[in-house]
């Protein structure tokens, strides 16, 4: 929802734990820009419905019986259906990196207040990437270390540095700030240029590295080191 349109943001809520889900949606409700289209009580259901409602956005816990969450980000993901703000109980689980790489635009803890969840769906409805600030500091102490062309780490592998030769300059000074967690506002502020191009730097570089979103970009950057302008 940017520019002059008006139309709320249609949101699809998948919790399994009904106390926790009626609570997501009655604060969503409280808000006149935000429209609960359905509420799904496991994975299945979840991808089921966003196909059927094709919401703006999957409110995704990540523990759900049938079909985590991760696999149900991964579909939805995969199809274009929606972005999808996971939620997950703690600063970091065990699920979180797969839920990065399903594609996830953001994440947020469950123990958020009301205002940061509204934000937190505004901003992922404007197209940027929210990330719970706990959630940020572990996710890039995990993903820090020695960087060396496709390192294996586990079940995952650190990008080839090379990769940033595809980039333009200015391609590479966004990605940088995206690594530091600035908003499309904030660089284009830092920058000097207007946010609409910085929209379109963001989404070229992400074509070019193959990336779903600019979540997976900022832990590229953090990953590659590359530095914010």
């Amino acid at each position: 929802m940017t520019g002059t349109d008006t139309r709320p943001i249609r949101v699809l809520v998948a919790e399994d734990q009904s106390a926790v889900r009626a609570g997501l949606v009655l604060i969503l409700r409280s808000a006149p820009d935000i429209d609960v289209v359905g509420e799904a009580v496991d994975g299945e259901e979840a991808v089921r419905l966003a196909r059927e409602l094709r919401p703006a956005l999957v409110l995704m816990d990540i523990q759900m019986p049938r079909l985590d969450g991760v696999s149900a980000t991964r579909q939805v993901v995969a199809e274009g259906l929606a972005d999808v703000l996971v939620l997950t109980t703690f600063d970091l689980d065990e699920y979180v990196f797969g839920a990065l790489r399903a594609g996830a635009v953001g994440f947020l803890l469950k123990d958020s207040d009301a205002a940061t969840l509204l934000t937190a769906v505004r901003t992922v409805a404007s197209g940027e990437g929210m990330i719970a600030p706990a959630v940020t500091r572990r996710l890039i102490a995990e993903f820090a270390g020695p960087r060396a062309p496709y390192r294996s780490a586990g079940d995952r592998e650190i990008p080839d540095p090379a990769v940033l030769d595809l980039l333009t300059p200015r391609e590479r000074e966004v990605l940088g700030a995206l690594g530091r967690g600035l908003s499309n506002a904030d660089i284009a502020a830092r920058l000097v240029m207007a946010e609409a191009t910085v929209k379109t730097h963001v989404s070229r570089l992400l074509a070019k590295l193959e990336l779903r979103s600019r979540v997976q970009a900022a832990v590229l950057a953090q990953e590659l080191g590359v530095e914010a302008p």
